[in-house]
């Protein structure tokens, strides 16, 4: 009888594992999203280890060589603020990365992967290269993620869980609720949604990393001619008709230099009829997911032997870029993946007008590109506008990040609970880091209070975030640097002070206007839904001064005198004459209420209301 308990209990995870390791939180992923939550999570004192399938860090930002960033560039947010000035500080400045025009910030991906590793350099985090999770399970509250490396089976044993696969893969194997595809317009209430739902995900793309070699007469970086190969599924790549996407594209080079990269390199991501490629992975098996990303690959290799051949660049041959025996990346760029159902859904009507809403309250990560989706490829998809549908800058909330029916676990790439269109905007690098950071953030208060996450702070969660000179509001005027920064985020996340949100080409905008006069009536209305007995003060359109504010805010707290409110204008440094009647900016506004009244410490639930 002991010889079969012993059978029995050994057919179990926890058994036949080469090593056992515990840590405070397990990431199955190291792309973007997984990579930023380590670092957050390792710097705020918990324990880490992040199982990456490969050998690079970054996943989409490196591995798989989508090496120009999309948005972000006047929100240089927390982690990718720090990214970003690295790379600044690598190749010498602003404009020695400004190589491309479709972006600001254009590197080399092994650049970007060796900064990430150095980034990801801590006692707290670890990091398993080559890594295939095999099983994941909960028991006695702790995740058990069995993995293999080498041939080895391998245990850690986590208190927190975090998805951060290109496509979460997690959700189906943890009994988390998720959506793919498409939603219907009942589903989301978007008027742009399609009337029936479906599984299409956007197109994917397996990138190239080309090098101008000049005139070399050697072979070296030249493409086979793949099979299958048509050259008229190429023909219109140098021939883009004026629109609003990239308007026209005058010739061959002008494609090209689309992503210019520095020291003569060229990522070849190109949309239009280039290498974007359909596969419908989801259903599909792992065998023929995987033929099918060999013809994505091939399809791209046809391109390069395009442009090589037809077009006549020849001097331009793939880059010894990555760690791969055909110089191709490591994996390919999925656009999209299963999202999770949050605690919060950010569908379209969120973004386009956040204050008609409150989940902008519980912001933890922002953006400010177009939603922009990838369909081309697969003619059977519903046809939407999608890059005409204006949204400004945003906020995703943090319910987002949090599975609504699993405890503990949380998502951190383009796996979180937003609509398919919002996720044309989502997948972005910097949003995708900034999602990052805040995962790492929630799960590190989680395991330094011993809590569950549905039970975390959101206000603690996006006071860590600004600390970390990270933004919750998308203020494109009011960056880290103003000492008004935090005050001024805190603020604007309460609703008292709102900004001014207009889509604008391919980097949308929200304005705070910090040099701006706030007005007696604005102030009233925006501290009302938190003090409510102010309702009966008269309150004009003239502009605040420092005797409406005493007036106005001794009626929430008597303690708050015209003595307290001098005495704090000389502590912040305000450098505004201080008179009775000196008419107040939104700037200062911001910082007196912040520390006069506190109201960022009050309480907000998932969906953004005052508890």
């Amino acid at each position: 009888m002991k010889k079969l308990v012993t059978i029995l209990v050994c057919s179990m995870l926890l058994c036949s594992v080469y090593a056992q390791k515990e840590v405070d939180i397990v990431i199955v992923g190291g792309g973007a999203g997984g990579t930023s939550a380590g670092i957050q999570a390792a710097r705020m004192g918990a324990k880490v280890q992040i199982i990456e399938k490969t050998t690079w860090l970054g996943g989409m930002l490196t591995s798989a060589g989508v090496s120009a960033i999309d948005g972000n560039h006047k929100m240089p947010s927390g982690i990718w603020g720090e990214f970003r000035q690295k790379l600044y500080d690598y190749y010498g400045g602003p404009k020695a990365v400004a190589t491309g025009w479709v972006s600001h910030t254009l590197f080399e991906p092994s650049v970007g992967k060796s900064i990430l590793t150095e980034m990801a350099k801590h006692d707290n985090l670890e990091i398993e290269y080559k890594a295939s999770f095999d099983r994941i399970e909960k028991m006695d509250g702790k995740w058990l993620v069995r993995y293999k490396k080498k041939g080895k089976s391998f245990l850690t044993k986590a208190t927190i869980l975090i998805d951060a696969t290109e496509t979460g893969e997690l959700l189906p194997l943890v009994g988390a609720d998720f959506r793919l595809g498409m939603d219907s317009k009942a589903d989301t209430g978007e008027k742009e949604a399609p009337e029936s739902a479906n599984s299409i995900v956007q197109d994917l793309t397996y990138v190239a990393i080309l090098k101008d070699v000049g005139d070399e007469k050697n072979r070296r970086g030249l493409v086979k001619k793949p099979k299958n190969y048509n050259p008229d599924a190429y023909a219109c790549a140098c021939k883009r008709e004026g629109g609003e996407m990239f308007g026209s594209v005058a010739d061959c080079d002008q494609m090209l230099t689309y992503g210019k990269l520095p020291n003569n390199k060229y990522m070849i991501n190109w949309p239009n009829c280039g290498n974007d490629f359909f596969v419908n992975w989801p259903e599909m098996t792992q065998v023929q997911q995987e033929k099918a990303l060999k013809q994505a690959k091939d399809f791209t290799q046809g391109f390069v032997y395009y442009i090589q051949n037809e077009l006549g660049y020849k001097n331009l041959r793939l880059a010894d870029e990555f760690p791969t025996k055909d110089n191709f990346p490591m994996i390919p760029y999925h656009r999209e993946g299963r999202r999770a159902r949050g605690k919060t859904f950010l569908v379209v009507d969120h973004l386009e007008h956040p204050y008609d809403f409150n989940l902008y309250k519980t912001g933890v990560a922002v953006g400010d590109y177009p939603i922009d989706h990838h369909h081309d490829k697969n003619s059977d998809t519903p046809k939407i506008e999608f890059i005409n549908i204006k949204v400004p800058s945003y906020s995703i909330p943090m319910g987002s990040l949090v599975p609504e029916q699993v405890d503990n676990f949380l998502v951190s790439d383009k796996n979180i609970s937003v609509s398919n269109i919002v996720n044309g905007t989502t997948r972005l690098q910097p949003v995708v880091l900034g999602i990052g950071q805040a995962a790492g953030t929630i799960a590190a208060i989680t395991v330094k209070e011993q809590r569950n996450i549905a039970e975390v702070s959101i206000r603690e969660v996006q006071q860590a975030l600004l600390e970390s000179k990270a933004y919750i509001m998308p203020f494109v005027d009011v960056t880290p640097d103003d000492q008004a920064f935090e005050s001024i985020q805190r603020i604007g996340a309460t609703g008292i002070l709102k900004g001014f949100g207009i889509p604008y080409k391919w980097a949308n905008e929200t304005w705070f206007y910090p040099d701006g006069i706030v007005s007696e009536f604005e102030l009233k209305n925006g501290l009302l839904p938190l003090y409510p007995k102010l309702k009966n003060e008269h309150a004009s359109g003239a502009g605040v001064t420092p005797l409406f504010l005493a007036t106005t805010l001794n009626k929430v707290d008597q303690e708050i005198t015209w003595d307290v409110i001098k005495e704090i204008w000389g502590s912040e440094g305000i450098e505004i004459p201080f008179s009775t009647s000196t008419q107040l900016d939104r700037r200062t506004v911001s910082s007196l209420i912040d520390k006069l009244l506190n109201p960022f410490g009050i309480e907000v639930d998932f969906h953004g209301n005052f508890k």
